[in-house]
């Protein structure tokens, strides 16, 4: 009943192709695993590459990266900036968001410390349901983009594990009340990306 529940909400609201989505303001791109030589994996590559795809098209104006930057030793926004900027992606429209935990922390910080009130989501296809019912919970009217661009390894369990997940979804926004691990203060998408920044920040 949930996971009906959470797929029908959002029925209308995903689409595969750029140029079928409505422009917005941001593209926010979901965290994933990096490895420790700086590559994004081949699901995190993706997510991005649909971000960027957005850009270039016109669909959106700024990308919000928001993933785990909780330890010194693991930093997913790092590397999700820096592959952008190697895409030839301007430093000033590529915003961080260092504590996106989870995807519940990262829709409500979205909404809550950046103001967020249209994206597009980039992530794969058995992710978005749960992203954007979670972002439509925080205050976001968002959309998503289908980030698919390969066949990964473990898809079977992905979707077996996103069952799960959208059950947690639902408690978290219904029993639990569940709040993001930090919030902070605001930060504005119309001001300089440069607020986003840390001590490990170059270019």
């Amino acid at each position: 009943m949930v996971n009906w529940h959470i797929q029908r909400s959002t029925a209308g609201r995903i689409f595969k192709r750029v140029s079928e989505v409505p422009p917005q303001p941001v593209a926010i791109v979901l965290g994933a695993r990096v490895y420790a030589d700086g590559r994004p994996s081949h699901a995190l590559e993706d997510r991005l590459a649909a971000a960027r795809d957005l850009l270039l098209a016109g669909k959106v104006e700024r990308i919000l990266v928001s993933g785990d930057h909780g330890l010194h030793s693991y930093d997913e926004v790092h590397v999700m900036r820096q592959w952008l900027l190697d895409e030839g992606i301007e430093s000033r429209l590529i915003y961080m968001d260092h504590a996106g935990f989870r995807t519940l922390d990262s829709m409500f910080r979205a909404a809550e410390v950046f103001r967020v009130r249209r994206a597009v989501v980039c992530t794969q296809a058995f992710h978005l349901p749960r992203s954007l019912y979670l972002a439509r919970a925080a205050g976001i009217d968002a959309v998503g983009l289908e980030a698919d661009r390969r066949m990964l390894i473990g898809v079977a369990y992905n979707h077996s594990r996103e069952m799960l997940a959208r059950v947690r979804a639902w408690l978290d926004i219904h029993v639990l009340n569940t709040r993001p691990k930090y919030l902070g203060p605001p930060i504005s998408l119309e001001g300089p990306a440069s607020a986003t920044h840390d001590e490990k920040t170059s270019g």
